[in-house]
């Protein structure tokens, strides 16, 4: 078992059944290619951001029913060694098949995860490295300090190794920040859009 900040060498691979077993203490228990990651419990600014584009996306989807949003605590298990609890994740109608009454079997089309001190080197690299692996359409990776959101997008152009042979390798996408005004949309919730202004207000 290791916490985010200090990786330690690993002496066992733990899976979805270990995963079961760790104990309900209000942090964050993560297993990521067999190690067990544990993140304690979000800040106050964390929370506020997570909130505002839940809530953004969701009024979206109440209007154009075209997949579901849901937010941690929540499990997304990947593989039986790569189980995680993304801040927030959309899961497309058409991929809805994912969706169990425990957990999201299988890649989400959307992931997001909202950064704090604790959490920064493994969402920006080893999350990152993660989800492109499994086939996760795109990944949002927002930052309430800096106030920016980097988006990663799968692209045809690269391919990457995945689970079942290759996937679509990650491009940057977008960059964006409050200070340049920038809005955040994305082709697979078309027409959604929630200004970086509002949503670090």
């Amino acid at each position: 078992t290791r916490d985010t900040m200090s990786p330690q060498p690993r002496s066992v691979r733990f899976t979805y059944e270990d995963f079961l077993l760790f104990p309900e203490d209000g942090k964050r228990h993560e297993i990521i290619d067999g190690d067990h990651f544990v993140t304690p419990s979000p800040n106050t600014r964390h929370q506020s951001v997570s909130g505002k584009l839940f809530l953004a996306i969701g009024i979206y989807l109440q209007h154009r029913r075209i997949g579901e949003v849901f937010a941690a605590p929540y499990d997304v298990v990947l593989s039986d060694e790569d189980i995680v609890e993304p801040d927030l994740l959309f899961v497309s109608a058409a991929r809805s098949a994912i969706i169990t009454d425990k957990n999201v079997q299988g890649p989400p089309d959307l992931v997001v995860e909202i950064l704090s001190d604790s959490t920064r080197k493994t969402d920006e690299i080893i999350k990152r490295k993660l989800y492109e692996r499994h086939g996760v359409a795109e990944y949002w990776i927002v930052d309430p300090e800096l106030e920016t959101i980097k988006v990663y997008r799968a692209s045809e152009g690269g391919l990457s190794p995945g689970g079942r042979g290759t996937v679509p390798a990650y491009v940057r996408a977008a960059e964006l920040s409050r200070e340049a005004d920038d809005r955040l949309a994305t082709p697979l919730l078309p027409d959604f859009a929630v200004s970086l202004a509002e949503l670090f207000a």
